[in-house]
């Protein structure tokens, strides 16, 4: 027999999303609340990212990854949120039944409303399917991470960096500092990965050379990697004849995206969006099914943390109401992703209170702005000097503007 327990917030991760949410849910009302993690330690990725940066945005100054969370976990203790570390969610049901297993055993837990905040991985060789032998000295660079900044471990002495994502890239720096050879970044898109930022300060700054459109197609290496064989892509991604070129290198780092942990997701039969892979939500941060929130990475990949967080606090103020009353204002009012951009968060609004929107552009541009419109008529217009698809754009739309949608349909595209 497992034991039971019920709670008002169940908050399923806990990393930086996780953290923001359980706080708030507990401030906002919610009587218990569990914050309930797998690692024998809560702040996640952010444990590893010794590199400052942090807390612009909340918090008016850069800080580093452990600072940042360290806040955070502080808030957590403070506040009484039950933590549940080393603890993995085995099930959730569609009636937020939650079943868990830890060294005490399986335990399910009723709760009244529940967040979905388990973040994201990297992408491995093998969901890129790069051609060769399999060697010693392929890591990701999260794994490259931990192994430098957690356990003070050196991976390899001449590098080669495939993908320009934005981890990649502050390891790319990290490892020339540690007296590191980084041969090359290769980046199979015509554009970096990266935000502008990290572009400069991580492989600018440190002569290290980045090459567009350029991908690994082979490793090479038996007891270790010798080097990589590069080649240079089409606009269909398909391999240009002649152009493969064989770099000497000990380790090849992998930076080629992130995907969200939505194994859960997607087992509860939660509507998701194919382009985020996410939970499609409503500016509650509510899903397809009634009392389950998302937020964080596992809604969508974020490159600044601190959006990340603003963006948990407010699904865990919706849980903790949802727990408690039953009752969240209707989002019937459609919003739609317009010409220039992949999409828009959160999907439908209730436009009774401000609205924090998230989007991405399809490609980089210049001098262009966003247009918010309804019935044919434009609801805001923001100038975007810069955009890249690297970056997240975020506008916020007041809810006075709301009194301005007709047919509770809103589009946003990027025009002139």
């Amino acid at each position: 027999m497992s034991a039971h327990e019920v709670a008002d917030v169940a908050v399923i991760g806990g990393g930086p999303a996780g953290l923001a949410a359980a706080a708030e849910a507990k401030a906002a009302g919610a009587s218990r609340v569990l914050l309930l993690e797998r690692d024998d330690r809560v702040g996640g990725i952010l444990n590893q990212q010794v590199h400052d940066g942090f807390g612009t945005k909340v918090f008016g100054e850069a800080l580093t990854g452990p600072e940042y969370a360290a806040i955070y976990e502080d808030r957590v203790n403070d506040r009484d949120v039950e933590t549940w570390l080393k603890t993995h969610v085995i099930d959730v049901t569609k009636d937020r039944l939650i079943t868990v297993h830890s060294d005490k055993g399986l335990r399910t837990i009723e709760a009244g409303s529940v967040v979905l905040s388990m973040g994201c991985r990297e992408r491995t060789r093998g969901a890129i399917g790069t051609a060769g032998t399999r060697p010693s000295g392929v890591f990701t660079a999260g794994a490259v991470q931990n192994y430098m900044n957690v356990r003070n471990l050196a991976v390899g002495r001449k590098v080669v960096i495939l993908g320009s994502g934005d981890i990649g890239l502050i390891m790319a720096r990290r490892l020339k500092l540690e007296g590191a050879e980084v041969v090359c970044v290769a980046e199979i898109l015509p554009q970096p990965s990266g935000i502008a930022g990290n572009m400069v300060r991580c492989l600018e700054d440190f002569d290290i050379p980045l090459f567009l459109s350029t991908t690994v197609v082979e490793i090479h290496g038996k007891s270790r990697v010798t080097g990589v064989t590069l080649a240079e892509v089409g606009p269909k991604m398909g391999e240009k004849k002649g152009t493969r070129r064989f770099v000497e290198c000990d380790t090849l780092l992998l930076s080629v995206g992130l995907i969200p942990e939505n194994e859960l997701t997607n087992k509860i039969g939660i509507i998701t969006n194919p382009l985020t892979t996410g939970a499609i939500v409503d500016d509650s941060f509510r899903t397809s099914v009634p009392g389950i929130f998302s937020c964080g990475n596992v809604l969508q990949v974020h490159d600044v943390v601190d959006y990340a967080t603003l963006e948990s606090e407010k699904a865990g103020i919706a849980a903790a109401i949802w727990a408690t009353t039953g009752k969240l204002p209707d989002a019937d009012i459609k919003v739609t992703a317009g010409e220039g951009l992949r999409y828009v968060l959160p999907a439908t609004i209730s436009g009774t209170d401000s609205v924090d929107f998230t989007m991405r552009s399809w490609k980089e541009d210049h001098n262009r702005a966003i247009i918010f419109k309804s019935g044919g008529e434009e609801v805001r217009r923001l100038r975007m000097p810069h955009m890249e698809p690297a970056g997240m754009i975020r506008v916020r739309l007041g809810k006075g503007r709301f009194r301005r949608i007709v047919n509770n349909e809103l589009t946003v595209e990027v025009g002139d």
